[in-house]
């Protein structure tokens, strides 16, 4: 895994040992982020899940203003903390060790730009993470929410929590769910 573009090009990130983390292949983060590259530019972006980092270190590399990492696990935190120092992206990087909702209530900034969530396929997180983001007065009409998930996950319960589903990006094995707060 290595990082695809950016300040930080080419350089190869760590992974958490163990099979606890999936974290997401070049190919995919490539197109993500090419999907993401008007967004990403001066942007606060959230990080979910973030197992290695790899997502957000990605878009601090490709010129996010800051950059917060929210991930449970303590190897996951190692790892991240790791990956930040050796890339140089630290200065701009809060790492947060909690749940995923619990780290959610913890950002203070005034709006979110992308907030892209990778929870651990079959937990069932994805509801607790759109009802928080739901009450979240960072998250606005113009933020950006992708939920990586299984291919046969369906997402329609997004609406219970004012959320509309505006594209799904499918590849082999999962997908990415783009969503905005209902207006």
């Amino acid at each position: 895994m290595r990082v695809i573009a950016g300040t930080a090009r080419s350089m190869p990130l760590k992974t958490p040992k163990g099979m606890d983390t999936r974290p997401t292949t070049d190919r995919i983060k490539e197109t993500l982020f090419n999907m993401l590259q008007t967004y990403v530019p001066d942007s606060v972006f959230v990080d979910v899940c973030s197992g290695s980092g790899g997502i957000g270190i990605e878009a601090l590399s490709r010129g996010a203003r800051c950059a917060y990492f929210i991930d449970s696990d303590s190897s996951c935190i190692n790892c991240i903390s790791e990956n930040l120092r050796f890339t140089k992206l630290d200065g701009k990087a809060t790492v947060i060790k909690r749940e995923a909702c619990s780290g959610l209530n913890m950002i203070r900034e005034e709006r979110a730009d992308v907030i892209f969530a990778d929870p651990p396929y079959q937990a069932g997180l994805e509801p607790g993470i759109l009802d928080t983001l739901s009450h979240m007065p960072y998250v606005t009409e113009d933020t950006v929410v992708i939920i990586e998930a299984e291919l046969d996950k369906n997402m329609g319960f997004a609406a219970d929590f004012g959320f509309d589903i505006i594209k799904e990006k499918c590849y082999k094995t999962n997908k990415h769910v783009w969503l905005r707060k209902s207006l």
